[in-house]
Parts: C-alpha cells; sequence; structure tokens
C-alpha cells in the first residue's frame, strides 16, 4: 500500500524543491506528492511533503508561521536581492558599524510591516509574474503587503556578514528583510544563505534527509499519519451516526465558537474537514474509510 500522510524533508543546498520532490517520487513509486511551500535552490532546510490523499490537506499547511536562520552580506545589493543575482551597488561603509546598529534596523522590521516583495518574486504582475517581467529587463513596482515578523534577532557580527534569526507569517520575503535592513543602514545587503528551521511546530530535527539513492523503506518510517496535517484545527469528535451524515455529505448539529475549517474525526480517524455555520458542521472535505 502507498504511504499517505507527511514526509519532513531537510532540503540542502543546490537543488530545487522540485528536485526533492523528484526523488521522493521515484523512491516511493507514486506520482501525488505534493509541497506546502518551496525553498530557492541556495536555501535548505524543512520542507513538508503531503503523500496520496493527504495532498488534500496542504492548504492547511501553507499558511502556518515559519522560522528561518539566514546571513545577509552588508556593503552589496544585488537585483534579486539575494546572491543569486547581480550587484548593483557596493558601499564600504558597513566597516563603522556595531553589533547596536544592527540590532536597532532589525527591530524597526519587527511586527505588523508592509514589506515590499523582490522584485524577481513569483507575484504577479498584470498577469505576468515578477521575475518574468525583471528579467525580461522591465521595471517591476510590486505593492507593500502587510506581513508580520514576530521575532527578529541578531545572532552573530563577522562583518560584513550579519546572522539572524527571524520568526514570522507566511509570505514573508527574509531576502526583503535582507534588503531593507541594507537600505536603514544606508549601505545595502543581500541574503547569503536561508535555513528554514521550523513550519508552525514542525522542526527541521525531525526531518529526514533524502537523496536519489533514500531507500523507499528509509521515507515509510518517517511518514506521519494524514492527521499530523491538521493538530492546529479545532477538532470535533462525531458519534457513528454524525460520521455517516459527514460521510454521505450531510451536515450535523454541532456547537462551536471555532470561525474557520474543523478537522472531524471517528474513532481517532480525520474523516473529513467541515466549516461550522448556525450550530451545525457543514462537510467541505471528506475521506474515505481507510483515512
Amino acid at each position: 500500500m502507498n504511504p499517505v500522510g507527511l514526509l519532513l524533508v531537510d532540503k540542502p543546498e543546490g537543488p530545487t524543491s522540485h528536485d526533492v520532490i523528484g526523488d521522493v517520487r521515484r523512491a516511493l513509486g507514486i506520482r501525488k506528492v505534493g509541497h506546502t511551500g518551496t525553498l530557492d535552490p541556495f536555501a535548505s532546510g524543512l520542507m513538508i511533503l503531503c503523500l496520496g490523499w493527504a495532498t488534500r490537506l496542504a492548504e492547511y499547511l501553507v499558511g502556518l508561521p515559519k522560522a528561518y536562520r539566514a546571513v545577509a552580506r552588508l556593503g552589496a545589493s544585488t537585483d534579486t536581492d539575494d546572491r543569486t543575482g547581480s550587484v548593483i551597488s557596493t558601499s564600504e561603509a558597513w566597516d563603522s558599524l556595531s553589533a547596536d546598529d544592527l540590532r536597532a534596523a532589525l527591530n524597526a522590521q519587527a511586527g505588523d510591516i508592509d514589506q515590499k516583495p523582490p522584485a524577481y518574486s513569483a507575484k504577479k504582475v498584470e498577469g505576468r509574474r515578477a521575475y518574468a517581467a525583471a528579467r525580461a529587463g522591465e521595471n517591476v513596482e510590486l505593492r507593500a503587503r502587510r506581513v508580520t515578523i514576530s521575532r527578529l534577532e541578531l545572532v552573530e557580527l563577522e562583518p560584513p556578514d550579519v546572522t539572524f534569526e527571524i520568526e514570522c507569517s507566511s509570505g514573508t520575503y527574509v531576502r526583503a528583510v535582507a534588503r531593507d535592513l541594507g537600505e536603514a543602514l544606508g549601505v545595502g545587503a543581500h541574503l547569503t544563505q536561508l535555513r528554514r528551521m521550523r513550519v508552525g511546530e514542525y522542526s527541521v530535527e525531525d526531518a529526514l534527509q533524502v537523496r536519489r539513492d533514500t531507500t523507499t523503506g528509509a521515507i515509510e518510517q518517517h511518514v506521519l499519519p494524514p492527521q499530523a496535517a491538521v493538530e492546529h484545527l479545532p477538532r470535533a469528535e462525531l458519534s457513528a451516526a454524525g460520521c455517516e451524515a459527514i460521510r454521505n455529505g450531510r451536515s450535523v448539529e454541532w456547537e462551536t465558537a471555532a470561525t474557520g475549517p474543523v478537522a472531524v474525526f471517528f474513532e481517532g480517524q480525520l474523516i473529513a474537514i467541515a466549516e461550522p455555520a448556525s450550530g451545525q458542521l457543514l462537510p467541505r472535505k471528506v475521506f474515505g474509510v481507510a483515512a
């Protein structure tokens, strides 16, 4: 039987996220492998993959907050805001900066802020990906979007390199943090290293490093059950009658203060995702008996 559930993978630097997914597909002999957020090739760290019908649960993971350790290099700005781009300006003024200067500039980005996405990003501008327009030499202007940075801490200063840790909402660009740090200090900066440490409550310490020679058995031993994807959601335990109703697409009575998705269980098994409305649970995604 093909595995169904979540797989925590520690992506190395170099391969693309889709390369990693391809290795998992080959090792398991399945096509149904989805992700809950990719990493750039130069980045490393935690990726959460969904296997089998658990791909239907990916949307409940993509919005979880994330934590990273990153390195920014002061004194050079690039067109991509990271080390993969071309240098567009330089400055030697970084050598007069202190750790306190860095902490103050980082603190200015903490909290709820309006962050401008990098020009080389997947955001769409008039129906086109921003990176495609930027590569074509067009001037790309993206609107700032609201993000939350709950922690932004200086870890190490080895000029011109600055190591920092960040905990942030989904959709935050860490390379934009590096860019804005350089702009605030007046010296320019770009991201040189990025490692994703955590997604929600999932840690890279529990992840598997997948290579082309990783065996099927090694991967299967690390697969988490599908319900691991919804542990952060409100939970409803139903009776046999309620389970039968939900599995046949009917609503059931259920009083809850929840306003978003609810994970529905019967005898410890995840059977559905429902939406609460007027004292009832309305089934939105229903899973088979094997769930």
